[in-house]
């Protein structure tokens, strides 16, 4: 028993000086073992508020730490905290790949099943033996998280919510998106819109509810997640793979039946005045052309590419040659003022969606659209070393 609370003293003076102190009663709730654990590996815990403010956003490109789920697969798969991956304690070498170009000195928050967990210790001084350097502990771990927030939920749980018509699905991306191809049975309701169609969720407040947009990289589906959540819905949860993850496992779309009806349609190739080669959609550019222009390092002088996401996503990587203007700060006239003039202009996210946002704002506002365009393309780029995979457009 004494060596108990002397260990329980150690641990909160040095949460203490960390200026992460956590009560004593949690601490308490800590089999020994575990607080054995977190004193030996001499790992700072952290409290809900702090991982929220790192998980930031919601989408792996927004986060302020690389959140790891120490639990199995199985388990990660059914809910996990936003943004995180998966390193099961007991798989460390089969997963530890997906750690293999992050710096060392990088900020990593392991969490697994609580307070009684030793799963997450055990991760956090197998990855301090691997020479990370800025390692913390979320030892309250998904139990707490899924009590005050929403989870990430795999495909396999999507898949079963759709086949099964056990949740409501919500598509996050402009409706022009939707439109486009979206998953059987989900209903459209974008981001940008929230406040005129938030009348259109279900009046039962205890309904499961499961959003989803453009992948890992985008945070529409978070925004209408944590709005769900201050409108009192209890059963949220987000689909981080989204239509990405959808579409690659083969699965089907409001897309797939028409694709026999639209293989005969030809299609005029048009150009913009300055010679851009306009995609399918209206306001799109062709995005196959401008990916080979891109990936040889041929984009001509009179396109200039405008990333529209947030200054930390753009310095986290972008396209070659692109210049940020955050467009969803901005109104029309704001952001056309910042626009270069006498430029062929193209915007730019992560996964199309932000990207056909500042495009429709513009046009809404009757400016001329003439040389103004977006691109629909899921990117994800670390410094200027950029994968692009661009999405098929509506007239395909």
């Amino acid at each position: 028993m004494k060596t108990s609370l002397f260990l329980g003293s150690v641990i909160t003076a040095t949460l203490l000086f960390t200026g992460c102190a956590i009560s004593q009663t949690s601490l308490d709730n800590a089999s020994p073992k575990v607080k054995m654990l977190i004193e030996k590996n001499n790992l700072e815990v952290v409290s809900f508020d702090y991982v929220k403010e790192k998980v930031a956003k919601g989408s792996r490109k927004s986060a302020k730490a690389i959140l790891i789920d120490a639990r199995p697969e199985a388990k990660f798969k059914k809910g996990a905290i936003p943004s995180s991956i998966n390193i099961p304690d007991t798989k460390f070498e089969e997963f530890y790949s997906q750690l293999k170009d992050v710096k060392k000195d990088k900020e990593l928050i392991v969490y697994c099943g609580g307070w009684k967990c030793g799963k997450s210790p055990k991760l956090a001084s197998m990855l301090k033996k691997k020479g990370f350097t800025n390692i913390k502990l979320y030892q309250a771990g998904e139990p707490q998280w899924s009590k005050k927030s929403y989870l990430d939920v795999d495909l396999v749980v999507a898949k079963a919510a759709q086949a099964k018509n056990s949740a409501v699905l919500v598509d996050a991306r402009p409706y022009a998106k939707y439109l486009q191809e979206t998953i059987p049975g989900a209903i459209s309701i974008p981001d940008t819109k929230l406040k005129t169609l938030e009348g259109r969720f279900p009046v039962n407040k205890d309904e499961k509810i499961i959003t989803f947009c453009g992948g890992y990289v985008c945070a529409k589906s978070h925004i209408v997640a944590n709005r769900l959540l201050d409108l009192g819905y209890s059963d949220v949860s987000v689909f981080a793979g989204g239509m990405p993850a959808w579409k690659k496992a083969g699965l089907a779309t409001t897309k797939s039946a028409s694709n026999a009806k639209t293989t005969d349609i030809k299609t005029k190739v048009q150009y913009s005045k300055n010679g851009l080669k306009k995609g399918l959609d209206e306001g799109s550019v062709d995005g196959e052309w401008l990916y080979s222009l891109i990936k040889n390092n041929k984009v001509p002088s009179y396109i200039q590419i405008v990333d529209v996401t947030a200054p930390d996503e753009f310095n986290k990587g972008h396209l070659k040659g692109a210049i940020n203007i955050e467009a969803e700060k901005l109104n029309a006239k704001e952001l056309y003022s910042k626009l270069p003039k006498g430029k062929t202009i193209v915007f730019n996210c992560t996964a199309g969606g932000r990207s056909m946002d500042a495009w429709v704002k513009l046009k809404d506002a009757k400016i001329d659209m003439g040389e103004i365009y977006y691109f629909d393309a899921n990117i994800d780029c670390k410094g200027d070393n950029c994968k692009i995979e661009v999405n098929e457009p509506l007239g395909v």
